[in-house]
């Protein structure tokens, strides 16, 4: 990246607002990296973006089926489905276990 400045008489430094832009969004990024959070590929944030359900999105990507997150929260595999397809709500309970099941927040599924 190459940053165009101008050094003025009193020691600032005048810079385009693209080329601020273009910084902030470097430490932003370095920001970001170096907090070890996790990652999530650009596929499963477009998915997420274009509504498909959460549950669903976050289940396929940790890998998991329905059955296979169904037994880890102790519901079945059809109120999995349903709750993939909007059809039935859940209970605060039942969210905070899908979460804890695939490892994301609450926030992320609901």
């Amino acid at each position: 990246m190459k940053i165009e400045y101008e050094k003025l008489s009193d020691g600032r430094i005048a810079i385009s607002p693209s080329d601020f832009e273009d910084i902030l969004d470097v430490l932003a990024y370095d920001e970001a990296k170096s907090a070890n959070e996790e990652n999530f590929p650009v596929e499963l944030v477009e998915r997420l973006i274009e509504g498909e359900s959460p549950l669903r999105v976050y289940r396929e990507f940790r890998g998991f089926t329905q059955v296979q997150v169904a037994q880890k929260v102790g519901l079945t595999q059809a109120t999995i489905a349903e709750l993939e397809k909007g059809k039935q709500k859940g209970s605060i309970d039942t969210w905070k276990a899908l979460a804890s099941a695939l490892n994301v927040d609450i926030d992320d599924l609901v």
